[in-house]
Formats: C-alpha cells, sequence, structure tokens
C-alpha cells in the first residue's frame, strides 16, 4: 500500500519548502515569516524511485489548546497520527533550540518511525548544526537543502530504511508519478469546450468571501471533521487547500481559500500572496461559492467578490452563512433573495442557500443548488430551436434603428459552455445597444432555462463577397 510522510518541526524551519520540493511544484506559501503555514496539506509527492503522499503542517508551539497557535499544533498532531513516516525537521543554521528537545519527545511517544533531517546546508559552518541532530534521540540526521534540492538522495534512502520493503515496493507507492496530478485549474481551461457532463470526474467548488464568514467551518461541517483550522480570528486560512469528498456519490473537489479583503487594505506580502492563491482558486474553479454573513449581507466587499466570479465566467452560489442568528428567517430571506436579484443581475435567479456551518442546516441544499448550477453551466442548446426562439424574440421586439438604419440581425449559434457562449450574427455589430443585447440575454434565460450563470454573447458581421470588388473598382 501507499504510505503517507508528515513533515513537522519548528516554526520557520522550512517544512513547506521540502514540501514544495517532493511535491515538485510550488504550491504552499513559503515567506521567512514564522507561522505561514496554518492548514495540513495534503499532495502526492515523489522521491526518485519513492511515491508517497506527503503531509504539510503548521510549526509546532508551546501553546494553550484554546489559541490558535494551540489548535495548529492540535492540526500537526493529527497530521502525525494519520502519516506512517515523519520527517521532523531542524534548521542547521541555529543548530537545536529547547523547543527541538520538547517535540522531539512529543513525536517519539507517537511510536511512528522518524526521519531527522537537518535542513539550510547550503551554507558554511552547519556541519555543527546536523551532528547536533543527534541529541535528538531519534536516529542518524539528513542534512540538506530543501530549498536548493541538495541531499535529496540521502533523504531517500533515509525514508527507505524506515519503510516496510513491502510499502516500497508496491504498486500504488511506484505508481504514477505525482507530477501527473494537476493542481488548481491545471486540468481545466476556462476556454474550453466541454458539452457533455463527465460523472466521474469531481466537481471543482471554491469556496470563497470575506474573512471570518465562516468558509472554513462551512468546509468542516460539510465534510463532517475539523480539516481546516476555525476560530474567531480573521484571517486564519491562508492557502489554499484541496480536500476531495463524495455527496451522494458525486466525487467533488472542495477548495478553502483565504479571506479577500479590500485590495487597498492588503498591504503585507504574505496577504497578497494568500489572495493570489485564492483568486487562482476563482479563475479554475467549476463552481463558486459565495459565503455571505446573513447578519452583515451584501457589503460592498461581498459584491466585489460576486462580481469578480462572474466576469471569470465561473457558476456562482450565495451561502448566507450564520442563519442560526437571525431571528425574523421569513423576512430576512424574502430580503436576501430580492437584493440578490436587484444588485447581481448579471446572472439572474442564481442559487441562494440560508446555511448555519454551526448547526448543519441547509448544507444539503447548498450542494444541491452548486450540482444543479453546474449543469446549466454546461448546457448547450441546439442550433434549431436557439433560431427558432431568435426569430420570435425578433419579431416581437425588432432591434432599434441606428442612424436611420435599422439593425438586422441573421442568425445564432452556440459556441461554447463553462459558460454558455452564443455568437449573433448582425449587421453593423458596433452599433447594438447594450439594451438589446441584455433583452436577448434575459430571453435566452427564461426560454431555455439558463437562469444562475453568466451568458456571454458576441456580435460579428457576415464577410460581404462583393465589398472588395466594389472598393477596386472605385479606385
Amino acid at each position: 500500500m501507499a504510505f503517507k510522510v508528515a513533515i513537522v518541526g519548528r516554526p520557520n524551519v522550512g517544512k513547506s519548502t521540502l514540501f514544495n520540493r517532493l511535491v515538485g511544484r510550488r504550491i504552499a506559501l513559503v515567506d521567512n515569516t514564522p507561522g505561514v503555514t496554518r492548514d495540513r496539506r495534503v499532495h502526492p509527492a515523489r522521491l526518485h524511485d519513492l511515491r508517497f503522499d506527503v503531509i504539510d503542517t503548521a510549526g509546532l508551539a508551546e501553546a494553550a489548546a484554546p489559541t490558535l497557535e494551540g489548535r495548529m499544533r492540535a492540526q500537526t498532531e493529527q497530521a502525525v497520527e494519520e502519516a506512517d513516516l515523519v520527517i521532523f525537521m531542524i534548521d542547521a543554521r541555529s543548530g537545536l533550540m529547547p523547543d527541538d528537545h520538547t517535540f522531539a519527545e512529543v513525536v517519539r511517544r507517537k511510536g511512528k518511525p522518524v526521519v531527522v533531517v537537518a535542513n539550510k546546508t547550503d551554507v558554511r559552518g552547519t556541519d555543527a548544526g546536523v551532528v547536533e541532530g543527534w541529541q535528538l534521540g531519534l536516529g542518524e540526521p539528513v542534512g540538506l537543502s530543501a530549498e536548493h534540492g541538495q541531499g535529496m538522495v540521502e533523504l531517500r534512502d533515509a525514508i527507505a530504511a524506515s519503510i516496510d520493503e513491502s510499502v516500497e515496493t508496491s504498486p500504488e507507492a511506484v505508481g504514477a508519478d505525482a507530477g501527473d496530478e494537476a493542481l488548481v485549474g491545471e486540468d481545466i481551461d476556462p476556454d474550453s469546450e466541454e458539452p457533455e457532463i463527465d460523472p466521474e470526474k469531481p466537481i471543482r467548488i471554491a469556496v470563497v468571501g470575506r474573512p471570518n464568514v465562516g468558509k472554513s467551518t462551512l468546509i468542516n461541517a460539510l465534510i463532517g471533521e475539523e480539516r481546516m483550522l476555525t476560530g474567531p480570528e480573521a484571517g486564519i486560512t491562508r492557502d489554499s487547500i484541496s480536500i476531495d469528498w463524495k455527496w451522494r456519490d458525486r466525487k467533488i473537489k472542495l477548495f478553502d481559500t483565504a479571506g479577500m479583503r479590500r485590495k487597498a487594505r492588503v498591504q503585507e506580502k504574505l496577504e497578497k500572496l494568500s489572495v493570489a492563491e485564492a483568486l487562482r482558486a476563482i479563475r479554475f474553479a467549476e463552481i463558486v461559492i459565495v459565503v455571505f454573513d446573513a447578519t452583515m449581507p451584501f457589503e460592498k466587499q461581498d459584491l466585489q467578490i460576486a462580481d469578480l466570479v462572474l466576469r471569470e465566467g465561473r457558476a456562482p452560489v450565495m451561502a448566507f452563512n450564520k442563519w442560526d442568528l437571525i431571528e425574523d428567517r421569513r423576512e430576512t430571506l424574502e430580503d436576501l433573495h430580492e437584493k440578490t436579484e436587484r444588485l447581481l443581475p448579471q446572472a439572474r435567479g442564481m442559487g441562494a442557500v440560508p446555511v448555519s456551518a454551526e448547526t448543519g442546516r441547509g448544507l444539503d441544499k447548498l450542494i444541491g443548488a452548486a450540482v444543479e448550477t453546474h449543469a446549466v453551466w454546461n448546457r448547450r442548446v441546439p442550433t434549431g430551436p436557439l433560431n427558432r426562439w431568435l426569430e420570435r424574440a425578433t419579431a416581437h421586439h425588432p432591434p432599434p434603428a441606428v442612424a436611420g438604419r435599422r439593425l438586422k440581425i441573421r442568425y445564432m449559434t452556440q459556441i461554447k459552455t463553462r459558460p454558455p457562449g452564443f455568437v449573433v450574427s448582425c449587421s453593423r455589430p458596433e452599433a447594438m445597444p447594450q439594451s438589446y443585447i441584455r433583452y436577448l440575454t434575459n430571453g435566452l434565460r427564461e426560454t431555455f432555462n439558463i437562469f444562475g450563470v453568466p451568458i456571454r454573447i458576441a456580435l460579428r458581421t457576415s464577410e460581404n463577397p462583393y465589398a472588395k470588388r466594389a472598393r477596386s473598382k472605385r479606385n
């Protein structure tokens, strides 16, 4: 069977850098600031001939359980419980610290095989720091530089020696290259044509919103475990973490993202990196659940996030979280639906579901709305019914005359899905008023039931074969 490796150690010893090295891609945020990683992240990894799942963890720190650092430590201890082998990382430049001895004892009590790694050996004078690793009593330390890839052969040998021979040589352990697994969106072309939904392919759902609206709590409630770090503090999530899940036998890949504040308020480098990850998750998701705080909905940032989702052509679903705090629920729900239609007219009829991540209310309905929206986002309208509708629509409300000349619409065809995109052949596309394009868009929604997703309409004119001949005669 395949095995799992957890990377643990003090903050800022290079755990995420080694994680990225083993994965073969820069997917974990890396910065000189201690404590960048907070949630545990699992990803297939490759080290020469070894294949395994590697877990990136938060830095171990002495802290009380209710604090953020205490909850981060609990996540790390959970990763050690899940792992078959632990890479205990120290900093060879600074040498052993008191916390290293404390946490080595924590790892020793778990009874898992341990490989001690002394990182940052790419500079002179670090040999003493590597030798100090013997004092932990966890075996021979391996000196390496995760940033520059030095010492990876030695690390491979140490891992192979610590894992059962049957695990190392099993088909699962030496199967497909971990680099073949795509990151967020690398298996999706936003402009691609995919008319049919593959039921075996996971639906990619990103959960986005302002800080502290309950995104991570919502994901934990959906999957039924404390997978994401949560708490009253705003901005806990930094990385975009992916989680594989099933809903009614339908495969789902959930992406938790960092809260997005107004651009003017984002000053720190680390927050900019977190927001960039969230924007990437939006661009390459299929469905985007925009989480609102039901007690303070439709703030300016909420609308900007929803508008961004629509401009990227993703299929949005509104989740009004913290519904358990609302007293007059019927009146509030009517008000929320009215404001959704009025403030976000770009995708009329989009799913808007009241939920409570704390109590679990409305979560099944929320995912049901996401799956239905996914089907609409992939919908294709046959050309015959489309042009019969276009003929009736233009007869009922003909295009206006511009500069004394009436615009002519010849035909319409759908050129893509994800989201639905149409091309209208007409005379003088540059003169077509936006009001008439909105009329056609609304008609498409109502006639072919394309509610809740953005619709793209492009105008073009057919080439006149006699235009060049006429110009040549005049010349």
